[in-house]
């Protein structure tokens, strides 16, 4: 039978092609290529390239989509292909019905009628009804190129005006309603579009699924977009698609705008791999789809109030995605201005210098969670700080959760001590003469003690805090791990007593007196133990953990670079001297410590 295409451009969609051939392929990425050599003909040097949605071999010329890989690796036929792979996807291949061909037959009809009602709109365009519409765009700074090359249009001011273009190829209003061009009125049929420029809505492989109507001048609403039909989904259709996908096999940035005329500005100064949402925030269907074409696009929203929000939205919801293959970067532009308006002030050289210095999400997420809000207080600060370790927890990749909350806290920490100018002084230097314990590389054994040293020594809370909130704890001691910070935070004096009267409070008590026994079990400090003495057993026990040279390295960069800029901060001073102990030991092979 001959399945819906709709239904196979989903599954297209919905199956990454370069995670389905690199299971017998090894892919490796190059640039933004990803390339392997030939399952097809014997190769040492790799010619066979994985695209978005095809393959191609330009050693032996094998080239098709997901489907065909599958059948020619396989020997399956095009069903069988087609259901291993909808089962992966989660979808229903749809049976041979009636109804089924009556469905196809009807999404067919609605894109022969969108396609003519395009042609009409650009046919109005250059009409002389359409003149001003016309000299608004140019007006707009947009080319007559670029007017055909996007397919501008122009919906004329009468009523039924489209309709009547249309009777000549035996098009009816009924169908014009289905496809979203018209809506039902009180006495019958009228227009969805109305002395509005039109701007014709694509799928990847061109065909027209909608049409988006701006007013030319000041009324309400500024744009009108066409309904959910058979061919047209919001959540998963982006301006400009099907153009910025060949930008970006060329070579170009993949650029998320808010707008029509940010796309068309954009790709007439030559960035053309720009596409846009469709009147509502980017969805999670519309993240796999740009995904799919490169695998770290530039989110460039309009730089008022309202994109940064978006902005951050985003961000946020990409948290639940993020990979080493899936990342963002952030441009943020100037307050009043989104991509079409800076282009035009200042041009195209000087937007590729803002594109080139467009900020990674790992550098991006924390300005965008601490603007606007005051953390002046100890409490604002703690609740920020919590804020910071569950964005952190919600990435899958636990590698890639551990190094993000890593990061933030970096930050929030460099900020704290940046607002807090003479801290008291810390020890100078930790030698070592006691010995860690024979843990043997038990990562979680050794977390647990470091906490219960905590448990028992809280005076030593705000001088570990900072190194303590990269240690991965098991999820259990989380919320201890927590309440310590929140209790160094507030409190006058920092005893056992008053911090079990703490965790009290919070219900955790039991759980704390659980972690010491545990540890007592394993480690036991003397009883005349100086708070010097129980640090360097503490920081023993922290260089062994899974931290890289790199990792210590640089903090003790950063720790550097902060006592320079604040020389007369005896505790950065001290910081500094603490972390260059660390990496020497690190280094030197001392306690364990690997050079990873």
């Amino acid at each position: 039978m001959a399945l819906p295409a709709n239904f196979l451009d989903e599954l297209r969609a919905r199956t990454p092609i370069a995670g389905v051939i690199g299971r017998s392929v090894k892919l490796t990425r190059a640039g933004r290529d990803i390339k392997g050599c030939c399952p097809f003909h014997g190769e040492k040097t790799p010619s066979f390239y994985v695209y978005d949605d095809h393959y191609h071999c330009f050693g032996c010329g094998e080239h098709g989509d997901v489907i065909t890989f599958v059948m020619k690796t396989t020997g399956a036929g095009f069903m069988e292909a087609v259901e291993s792979l909808s089962a992966e996807a989660g979808l229903e291949v749809p049976k041979a019905s009636p109804q089924a061909a009556q469905a196809e037959q009807r999404r067919a009809g609605i894109s022969e009628v969108l396609a003519a009602a395009g042609k009409v709109y650009q046919r109005f365009l250059h009409e002389p009804q359409g003149k001003p519409a016309l000299d608004y765009l140019r007006g707009r700074g947009l080319t007559d190129a670029a007017i055909r090359r996007f397919g501008l249009g122009w919906s004329g001011e009468g009523r039924g005006v489209l309709a009547a273009a249309l009777r000549g190829e035996n098009i009816k209003p009924e169908q014009l309603i289905e496809a979203g061009l018209m809506k039902q009125g009180e006495h019958g049929p009228v227009d969805m579009y109305f002395s509005r420029v039109m701007f014709p809505i694509t799928d990847r492989r061109g065909s027209v699924i909608s049409f988006g109507g701006r007013i030319m001048g000041d009324g309400q609403p500024k744009y009108v977009n066409g309904p959910e039909t058979a061919v047209f989904s919001k959540r998963r259709a982006l301006y400009g698609l099907n153009l910025a996908r060949e930008a970006v096999r060329k070579g170009a940035a993949l650029i998320v705008a808010e707008g029509y005329m940010d796309v068309i500005a954009l790709a007439q100064a030559g960035f053309a791999g720009a596409v846009a949402p469709l009147g509502t925030a980017l969805t999670e269907e519309h993240l796999a789809e740009i995904w799919r074409l490169s695998p770290e696009p530039v989110i460039c929203f309009d730089g008022d109030a309202a994109g940064r929000r978006a902005a951050l939205k985003t961000a946020d919801m990409a948290l639940g995605a993020l990979g080493a293959d899936k990342s963002l970067r952030f441009l943020n532009l100037p307050e009043k201005d989104d991509p079409d308006s800076l282009i035009r002030r200042e041009g195209a050289a000087a937007f590729k210098a803002r594109l080139e210095s467009a900020k990674p999400i790992s550098a991006a997420l924390y300005d965008m969670l601490a603007e606007g809000g005051a953390r002046t207080t100890p409490e604002a600060r703690a609740a920020f700080r919590q804020r910071l370790i569950e964005v952190a927890g919600r990435i899958p990749d636990k590698n890639l959760a551990g190094e993000y909350r890593a990061m933030l806290l970096d930050r929030f920490f460099a900020e704290r001590r940046a607002g807090k100018p003479g801290a008291p002084k810390k020890p100078a230097a930790f030698v070592r003469d006691a010995a860690p314990p024979d843990a043997a590389g038990a990562q979680e054994k050794r977390a647990r003690l470091m906490l219960a040293v905590l448990l028992a020594y809280p005076a030593l809370i705000p001088d570990v805090e900072e190194a303590f909130a990269r240690v991965r704890l098991p999820p259990a001691c989380e919320r201890l791990r927590e309440a310590l910070g929140s209790y160094a935070a507030q409190a006058k004096s920092l005893d056992t007593e008053s911090l079990f009267t703490h965790l009290s409070h919070l219900g955790l008590a039991g759980e704390a007196r659980l972690i010491a026994a545990d540890a007592a079990g394993d480690f036991r400090l003397a009883p005349d133990a100086s708070l010097s003495q129980v640090a360097e057993i503490w920081w023993s026990w922290y260089i062994l953990m899974d931290f890289s040279i790199e990792m210590l390295r640089a903090q003790r960069d950063e720790q550097e670079r902060f006592w320079k800029a604040n020389q007369d901060d005896a505790g950065a001073w001290s910081r500094l001297i603490k972390y260059n102990e660390l990496l020497r030991q690190a280094m030197a092979g001392e306690y364990g410590a690997a050079d990873t």
